[in-house]
């Protein structure tokens, strides 16, 4: 138990390349036998296999995710062959039981801050591809990122951040260690007491070993690369060659090379609608069993994001892979199911009923408020214009309006940092995890950073709502964990007279 206050790390650099570049030496030493380790020719022939499981095996297969054991190729294979009925209730059912299990109703919130939107790629879906003229581009100063964090931490009241780069010598390792340092040191007067973000996780392309060192000095929170498509030879179409980002074994060995250079914290994902959304759920179970077969650490995350318009780019108006609805929905069980222990992102990518009818199914976090373009937050009141967006938003709801409907439905929004200020990361994390652990133990940080929120950010209507369910919470705190409830509520009663950052 502890009262932390964000640092800055002096501690001198690591030698590093100066530019951004593939080394292919970082590419070869974790092949085997010069293979990767997604292998496309069985998830050919598991996806060929046709027809509906028997129940009786789909029931042994639930009994292990139930467990919070990761489930094999074959397993995950054999759930997404079940299309409806009575198999399919019952795994949603127990989709929603393991995410209650692990994470009890906890909700993570965070947004997104786009810090450059320059990029020397040319992906055919992206509205930030080099050949869109269209595109408005930019790079925040640190001057404007202080802003921008001003009204995240400030005005929103948000704790934690997804901060995004796009691959060019503008937005190198130096430029976002220096952005991140930024946002850390930006403190801001609430209602009550003071906002701060406490976790930047970073979302930017793939680098050298070295250069994810200076990241994880400067206060890495979770290092997230999607790879986009598992599928090679669409990987390839949709990055054209003689880019950065059309090395699909430099893009998939990106987490390899962060374990190595210490982040522990890693976040896999897939866009959904490049390739079939079944192949990508196996690719995205291939890598979660390399990493926990060669670190002992799955993925800390697994977003799942679908295509979606984005302006001046065609491609993105007649994908050939589409998700619908409601196989989105099966995507995210089977995902839930497949990796039972990790975080699973839900993004405002996608429209609010839908997110509504997706939350149940084992989601962990969730992006509210957000703005996508550069520079959206502080000097944009009406960003949300085509042409400085990379893609565009289905939920446009304020933070406020989403953790009220969230109380409503029984969910407490958690704006807890603590474990990875305390060191519960990496292999720590995952058997807190697996254990149930997890879940119980951060309910109490939870609660004391809801209290923290409703006091300084929320409206009327929201803080009546959060009232009643925090009411309820401490309750359940009293009745199950009565050897940490006096402790507990000293932090509570603390964070009610204005003190910030306390946590277990």
């Amino acid at each position: 138990m502890t009262l932390a206050h964000t640092c800055t790390n002096t501690t001198r650099r690591p030698a590093r390349p100066s530019a951004p570049a593939i080394y292919p030496e970082q590419i070869d030493k974790y092949l085997t036998g010069g293979r990767n380790f997604i292998d496309h020719a069985a998830i050919a022939r598991l996806l060929e296999a046709a027809g509906e499981p028997d129940p009786r095996q789909v029931e042994d297969i639930l009994a292990k995710s139930l467990a919070v054991q990761t489930l094999s190729p074959d397993e995950t294979a054999l759930l997404l062959r079940v299309r409806g009925g009575e198999s399919l209730e019952r795994m949603r059912q127990a989709a929603a039981t393991v995410k209650r299990k692990v994470y009890d109703n906890r909700i993570v919130t965070f947004a997104p801050l786009y810090m450059s939107s320059h990029c020397v790629n040319d992906c055919l879906y992206c509205g930030f591809r080099r050949s869109n003229t269209a595109a408005h581009r930019r790079t925040l100063s640190l001057a404007e990122v202080k802003e921008e964090a001003a009204v995240l931490a400030g005005r929103i009241g948000h704790k934690r951040l997804i901060v995004v780069y796009g691959e060019h010598p503008r937005s190198g390792v130096d430029y976002i260690a220096s952005t991140m340092e930024a946002v850390y040191g930006v403190k801001v007067k609430t209602r009550r007491g003071w906002g701060q973000i406490r976790r930047c996780n970073v979302n930017a392309a793939p680098m050298p070993i070295e250069d994810l060192a200076v990241l994880k000095m400067a206060g890495l929170g979770t290092y997230q690369v999607f790879q986009e498509t598992y599928h090679r030879p669409t990987y390839e179409r949709v990055h054209p060659a003689g880019t950065l980002k059309g090395n699909y074994l430099w893009r998939l060995y990106s987490m390899h090379r962060a374990m190595e250079a210490g982040i522990d914290d890693v976040g896999l994902g897939a866009l959904f609608g490049l390739y079939d959304w079944r192949y990508e759920v196996m690719g995205l179970l291939y890598h979660a069993i390399e990493l926990e077969r060669r670190f002992g650490i799955g993925p800390h995350t697994i977003s799942f994001p679908r295509l979606e318009p984005a302006a001046n780019t065609p491609f993105t108006q007649r994908p050939d892979h589409a998700v619908d609805d409601a196989d989105f929905e099966r995507l995210v069980t089977v995902l839930r199911l497949a990796v039972p222990y990790t975080g699973m992102i839900l993004t405002a990518r996608e429209p609010a009923g839908l997110r509504r009818r997706i939350l149940p199914l084992g989601c962990t976090q969730m992006d509210a408020g957000s703005r996508i373009g550069v520079g959206g937050y502080a000097n944009r009141p009406d960003a949300g214009q085509t042409d400085d967006q990379q893609f565009m938003l289905g939920d446009t709801r304020g933070l406020d309006t989403v953790i009220r409907e969230l109380a409503e439905a029984g969910y407490i929004t958690s704006f807890c940092t603590a474990g990875y200020r305390c060191g519960r990361t990496g292999t720590k994390i995952m058997n807190l995890l697996r254990s149930g652990a997890e879940g119980r133990f951060c309910k109490l940080n939870a609660v004391i950073t809801f209290r923290e929120w409703l006091d300084d950010f929320a409206g009327p209507e929201t803080l009546a709502v959060g009232e009643a369910l925090i009411a309820r919470e401490i309750d359940q705190i009293r009745r199950t964990q009565p050897k940490m409830f006096e402790q507990f509520m000293e932090f509570y009663g603390k964070t009610q007279d204005g003190r910030r950052d306390l946590y277990f």
